[in-house]
């Protein structure tokens, strides 16, 4: 499983934490947003180019809220964002809305939570059956 993650400068410390999880846990991580100063739009656009791109198969993008992100990224045809805070909303929406990228606040999720969301999400399948009805309804609105 390939990840791209991304940080604007107050997810930043977040995001070199969970780059070093994940990577300790096998998976293949890009680094979107090496340097320090970046705003989260641009962040975020950086991930969403290595998901359309095929580089990435999901995407984690980390500022101080995690709401700013989300809302970029579902402006843009074929994504689905969800801001997670906890693992079941993480599991939920990554089975039944294919969420494609989440969004973590680092103000409000401290490092081993953060763990344990990013694990959930990219190790939770998408059920599909009736949920592809909204999927494909939300993939019409871009």
């Amino acid at each position: 499983m390939k990840i791209a993650i991304g940080s604007d400068t107050k997810g930043f410390e977040l995001k070199e934490h969970l780059k070093d999880y994940l990577t300790e846990h096998g998976y293949h991580v890009y680094d979107e947003t090496s340097e320090k100063e970046v705003d989260f739009f641009e962040a975020t656009t950086r991930v969403i180019d290595s998901i359309k791109g095929n580089k990435a198969d999901r995407g984690i993008v980390i500022d101080e809220y995690g709401v700013g992100p989300s809302m970029v990224a579902n402006k843009y045809k074929g994504i689905i964002c969800a801001n997670t805070t906890d693992e079941h909303s993480a599991f939920m929406t990554r089975g039944h809305n294919n969420t494609s990228i989440i969004t973590i606040g680092s103000g409000i999720v401290g490092e081993k939570l953060a763990e344990k969301i990013a694990k959930t999400f990219i190790e939770a399948d998408y059920d599909g059956g009736r949920h592809q009805i909204r999927v494909d309804m939300l993939n019409k609105m871009c």
